[in-house]
């Protein structure tokens, strides 16, 4: 081995993983998704991804998606830039053991994601868990937004 190629492999291997997680309904995965993701897993070198459980949507939007919770896991799984991608708990008052259990560096919310990064950092600092949250700014929201999507749906 050329000490140029021992030299990175050995900075290399010294490098901190870095954890990303990111959350979401993915219903009709749409750019706007991909580019949350995308922009996500830029933030670290791991990205797992939860997707939201049907009946947890239903609590929190008060509607249940087009897609079924495992239509919407198989379609985030597809993309080749998540390492991890699993359905949320479905305990809703356990909602932050899986966040617990993956031990995020770094949660990355979309920019219009509730709940706000105050009252996470709030709930997180309860578990012992300090992540960095970063808000990842929209794509197109006027084209690439789940609720114009169904909006032109219904419309149709």
């Amino acid at each position: 081995m050329d000490k140029k190629a021992h030299v990175h492999n050995y900075f290399g291997n010294m490098r901190k993983s870095i954890k990303v997680l990111a959350f979401g309904t993915f219903d009709l995965l749409h750019k706007g998704h991909e580019f949350y993701l995308r922009e996500a897993k830029k933030l670290g070198n791991r990205l797992a991804v939860i997707v939201a459980r049907d009946l947890n949507v239903w609590r929190a939007k008060g509607y249940l998606p087009k897609q079924s919770e495992k239509e919407r896991l198989r379609e985030v799984k597809k993309l080749k830039f998540v390492d991890k991608a699993l359905l949320g708990d479905e305990n809703y008052e356990d909602k932050y053991r899986l966040v617990k259990k993956i031990n995020p560096d770094i949660i990355a919310l979309g920019y219009d994601q509730r709940p706000s990064d105050e009252f996470l950092r709030s709930e997180l600092h309860k578990l012992h868990l300090n992540p960095e949250i970063v808000r990842i700014a929209p794509y197109k929201p006027e084209e690439h937004k789940s609720s114009k999507i169904r909006e032109r749906l219904r419309n149709k």
